[in-house]
């Protein structure tokens, strides 16, 4: 079983905002594959099923977002699963808005929240999708950028890399991650807005 996990905030007024991109992705994945999310275990929101041929247990830490280790750390105890089983998705300002980036370990960052998955956890060797939230201008508050909602153009780019990353995820599962980053790391940022027409 992989356990599949989607960082962000669980009260509603962060539902659209670019922090809970990692709950958007879980929640197309478990649209693929008929899974409910909505089971509390593990200080989480919960659905087992299958994707792409494997049993997948799909997961939103209700811990908010700085304690997300915790209920990573849980999940992965309760079904006897290890870093090796663990892809974790959250959302990246270093990443251009509508790029999606597959790494096998690493940092986190200045990301609260994988920083506490990875204090959590032990290590920084799980599987991971960085979802790009970045602008394309500098940010005099980062924590003001990812925690405000989106715009309407954003939220079409995020719903379009959305889909990619649900797309990334179905290869991990089925051809493993090598292939996957070969194909999804090369692609190009999507453009949050058409340039204006002369």
């Amino acid at each position: 079983m992989r356990l599949i996990i989607g960082l962000g905030n669980p009260d509603p007024e962060y539902q659209w905002t670019p922090h809970n991109l990692g709950f958007l992705a879980v929640d197309d994945l478990a649209n693929r594959g008929g899974i409910r999310v909505e089971r509390p275990e593990g200080k989480a929101l919960v659905g087992k099923g299958r994707l792409a041929g494997e049993d997948v247990l799909l997961a939103k830490p209700q811990t908010y977002m700085n304690l997300s280790g915790i209920s990573v750390r849980e999940l992965l105890e309760k079904y006897e699963l290890g870093p090796v089983d663990l892809l974790v998705m959250w959302d990246e300002v270093q990443l251009p808005f509508g790029t999606i980036r597959i790494d096998r370990k690493g940092s986190g960052g200045s990301h609260n929240g994988a920083n506490s998955v990875i204090s959590a956890v032990g290590t920084q060797e799980f599987s991971r999708i960085r979802l790009g939230c970045g602008p394309d201008h500098p940010l005099s508050s980062r924590k003001e950028f990812v925690l405000r909602p989106m715009k309407k153009a954003e939220l079409e780019v995020a719903a379009e890399m959305i889909g990619k990353a649900g797309d990334a995820v179905e290869m991990i599962l089925a051809k493993g991650i090598e292939p996957a980053m070969n194909i999804f790391n090369r692609r190009k940022p999507l453009e949050a807005e058409e340039p204006e027409k002369e």
